[in-house]
């Protein structure tokens, strides 16, 4: 029952309760959060796609354009998502905006503290998207993202302890117990990508060497073969014979692609960084002891070319092998689609408390509406 200091508390602190709140309506809002259809924006380095989503997880309609050059301000980027939105609204009945944002995410899932490949520097993109769009927005990590789609959706039902591994051009992932989104304590947990595997091995862009993400992504498929391709290896001349010598234009695809088709060098590139992966995962389950591993992003393509290995890898360097339970291991089955369904759903969270408020007050016009129309016929009727 509300109490008068309920009503006469300043507004940050009313503010401050309902933001730690949020945790609990996330560990039971596949089950009472709204079915009303949400829009999810998934932000990466190359492309921002917009979707709107119902509340089964189907995408109603999908809109996708190029992200913004990174030298250009925040204001742009969010200008393009506010266009998307705004456009989807044209045809939809949107509840709730939801953002995955490649990047760090702070535990409020307000502000995102550091982008790679955009200028989103402390940037508080849930305060100003919301002001522009006037629905309820929430931020979080891409990866988060797609695991609670491949969660709720996926290749993770049913699961109650699962971590997701995106390879794409580096690593990134997400751990999820008990259907909630482990963040850590400030909100960025789950940066696989930057265990060390290696001391002393290749040079990350974050800075430091060895990082799993240098041995195990689409960076490092893409660097053994270009560096094969120029040292004009034996092995390497079905690839090169492809490029027609611009090694330049190898990429993950186009060695997946060969590798399906039976090109040796290809297939073993594949395998090694299957290994590498399977290393990281059995890191991984020594330390988190999840039920069930959900392998995404591009390079996942690969399948059983690159899960195959991986698989073995795991067994082979496993603690305790022979003696435990070994978790599952399984490809993603929402493709490139799964951050933003999985942002779309996250956002019902708050599609929940904001669309009874207004619904309210829409009743609340609408009954007066009907009584200042009743008093109208009446005083017009002689």
């Amino acid at each position: 029952m509300s109490t008068y200091r309920d009503f006469t508390a300043p507004i940050g602190s009313r503010r401050a309760t309902v933001l730690r709140t949020v945790g609990t309506r996330e560990r039971r809002s596949h089950l009472t959060a709204p079915r009303v259809p949400t829009v999810g924006i998934d932000i990466g380095g190359t492309k921002v796609m917009a979707g709107v989503v119902d509340a089964d997880g189907n995408i109603l309609e999908k809109l996708r354009t190029e992200t913004p050059d990174k030298s250009k301000s925040p204001k742009v980027v969010e200008d393009t998502i506010a266009e998307l939105v705004l456009d989807l609204s044209d045809r939809h009945d949107v509840h709730a905006v939801g953002i995955g944002a490649a990047g760090w995410v702070d535990a409020d899932r307000n502000r995102v503290l550091f982008a790679p490949h955009l200028s989103w520097r402390n940037e508080p993109l849930r305060d100003r998207l919301a002001e522009r769009l006037a629905v309820p927005v929430l931020v979080d990590n891409d990866a988060n993202s797609a695991a609670w789609a491949e969660w709720r959706f996926g290749a993770g039902r049913g699961e109650d302890h699962l971590v997701m591994i995106t390879l794409g051009t580096g690593i990134g992932g997400a751990i999820l117990e008990d259907g909630q989104v482990k963040r850590g304590k400030y909100g960025v947990a789950g940066e696989f990508g930057h265990m060390q595997v290696v001391p002393g091995g290749h040079r990350c862009p974050c800075g430091n060497r060895g990082c799993w993400e240098q041995y195990s992504s689409g960076n490092a498929l893409v660097r053994e073969a270009r560096e094969l391709a120029a040292a004009d290896s034996p092995v390497a001349y079905g690839i090169i014979e492809h490029v027609k010598g611009n090694i330049s234009e190898i990429s993950g695809p186009m060695i997946t692609e060969l590798a399906r088709e039976g090109d040796a060098m290809c297939i073993e590139l594949l395998q090694d960084i299957g290994q590498w992966l399977g290393v990281g995962i059995a890191n991984l389950a020594a330390a988190l002891d999840p039920s069930c591993f959900v392998i995404g992003g591009g390079v996942s393509a690969a399948d059983d070319l690159l899960i195959g290995p991986a698989r073995d890898a795991f067994r082979r360097h496993l603690t305790g092998r022979g003696y435990r339970p070994e978790a599952r291991i399984t490809r993603a089955q929402l493709g490139p689609e799964a951050g933003m369904v999985g942002a779309a759903d996250l956002a019902r969270l708050v599609a929940r408390r904001f669309r009874r408020a207004k619904r309210r007050r829409v009743e609340r016009y609408e009954r007066y509406e009907r009584y200042a129309q009743a008093r109208r016929s009446t005083q017009e009727t002689p």
